[in-house]
């Protein structure tokens, strides 16, 4: 039954509709708001709670967003099938002293808010927009960080420095919703990195679920790691966690707010499913949040890691996306006992961050500037998706898009063409550009139409207008 006893406080750091939202989430996972169950109206709860219109509808847009509930006719409201989250113990490291104090030190609320790229036009999925790299504010952090801080030169620690993963854990609590402290937290040079190190805390021919179609590097690494990839399809939700559980995997890797290349934001209730399949398999998830920083239609959608009361979630990003690819700065979140498993492997080597590097994007996210940059980007890739979908309509009437409400990349259906030709054509006229079926490893894809996986961070205004010209001439000529 719906709790009417929400207490909503409007001099709190989180806006009301973001406490209405963590509120009736809270309801759902502890499975006192059943499956089916019907929500108040919104202009019962706008009288009863005493707050405005708008706040419930964005919290109820919120939870539609994420899975958590569906709308019927009438503008009635009801809740989707998920899996209660069993509490069980904490198995999160301990707040320590320090956390504490820089918590109770801390200022108010943060302010609301590259890789070279190759010769010749490419929808490439990896570039992102040089011009709008923040060249002043960063120069002026990393010249400050060189000259004020000498003791850098020294060697840092093995899982990174501590101020950087104290503001990170901050951030990743407030913004992604990840429970964490900076204790948890290692630092790496890229995702791929860091993955690396994590499959060799696993028993070598440990078996790894991972999405299919899905992310091509992250096969490479498992199998140059010892371990057996075990390719798993997707459905509309994500992976198939029915397929999932006959396979006998000891890992999944899943990218569940912005799946590669599918673009799928898996709903709560498929999550919940991925989370109880790890706890009573005694399995680890491995958790990318891939391109999670940009979102088109609804804030960004909290982490799966969240969710996760049984400590069986690694959580794994990177700012290479959000800042620049060169910026080689990734981070994970490990459970109490892979932390250990991993202090003990890996404790005495050096990071592979430069510690200036680890400092001027620590004081970058503490003083409010990677949100910001996130705002200014978020704008200016919304923009350019709708540009290129707009131009891709108009030379291909039959065509359509997915995958466009988030992330720096979409999909193009074009029924009736063959994907290699396309793709095979274009390159001869100078244009790279990659077919779906490049991404799938088991799974095939169907010969009725081509699917194309259209990256447009990198793409300026006259670039992408040569760029579609070319993909329209591949379409049409061959």
């Amino acid at each position: 039954m719906f709790d009417l006893t929400i207490t909503l406080q409007e001099n709190k750091d989180l806006p009301l509709y973001e406490q209405l939202y963590r509120a009736i989430v809270r309801q759902i996972q502890a499975g006192e708001l059943k499956a089916g169950e019907k929500l108040p109206s919104k202009r019962f709860l706008c009288q009863h709670l005493t707050i405005s219109h708008s706040t419930v509808e964005t919290a109820y847009g919120l939870l539609m967003a994420e899975g958590y509930i569906e709308s019927l006719p009438r503008a009635c409201y009801r809740v989707c099938e998920i899996i209660p989250m069993k509490r069980v113990a904490d198995h999160s490291v301990a707040e320590s002293e320090e956390e504490k104090e820089v918590k109770q030190k801390r200022p108010g609320r943060q302010q609301q808010l590259p890789e070279e790229k190759a010769p010749g036009l490419s929808f490439s999925t990896g570039a992102v927009d040089t011009k709008i790299f923040p060249y002043a504010s960063w120069a002026k952090i990393y010249k400050e960080v060189i000259y004020q801080n000498p003791q850098l030169l020294q060697r840092g620690d093995a899982q990174g420095d501590w101020a950087f993963r104290q503001t990170l854990s901050l951030f990743l609590q407030e913004y992604r919703g990840v429970r964490c402290h900076a204790r948890q937290i290692v630092v790496g040079a890229g995702m791929e990195y860091l993955l690396d190190l994590l499959l060799q805390l696993f028993p070598h021919g440990s078996r790894v679920a991972l999405e299919d179609p899905g992310y091509s590097t992250a096969y490479r690494v498992v199998q140059s790691g010892g371990k057996i990839p075990v390719s798993i399809p997707l459905d509309e939700q994500g992976m198939d966690v029915g397929r999932l559980q006959r396979v006998g995997a000891d890992l999944a890797y899943v990218t569940p707010s912005h799946q590669f290349p599918m673009g799928i934001t898996m709903p709560a209730g498929r999550r919940s499913q991925l989370l109880e399949w790890a706890d009573t398999q005694g399995a680890w998830i491995i958790e990318d949040d891939y391109d999670s920083e940009f979102r088109y239609r609804s804030r960004p959608i909290s982490a799966m890691q969240g969710m996760d009361h049984a400590g069986r979630v690694v959580y794994i990003g990177t700012f290479s996306r959000s800042i620049a690819p060169s910026i080689r700065a990734a981070y994970m979140v490990l459970p109490e006992p892979l932390l250990e498993a991993f202090q003990k492997r890996f404790g005495r080597q050096a990071s592979t961050i430069s510690r200036f590097e680890q400092h001027a994007l620590e004081r970058f996210i503490r003083q409010g500037l990677y949100l910001r940059h996130l705002r200014r980007s978020t704008n200016v890739y919304k923009k350019r998706m709708l540009t290129l979908k707009e131009k891709l309509m108009q030379i291909a009437p039959n065509g359509y898009v997915s995958g466009e409400e988030a992330g720096l990349h979409l999909l193009f259906h074009i029924p009736g063409v063959r994907e290699t030709d396309v793709v095979l054509a274009a390159a001869r006229r100078g244009l790279s550009v990659h077919g779906l079926s490049e991404y799938c490893h088991s799974q095939s894809v169907s010969k009725q139409e081509a699917v194309l996986v259209l990256g447009f961070a990198g793409l300026q205004e006259t670039e992408m207008d040569q760029a579609v010209n070319i993909l329209q001439q591949s379409i049409t000529c061959g």
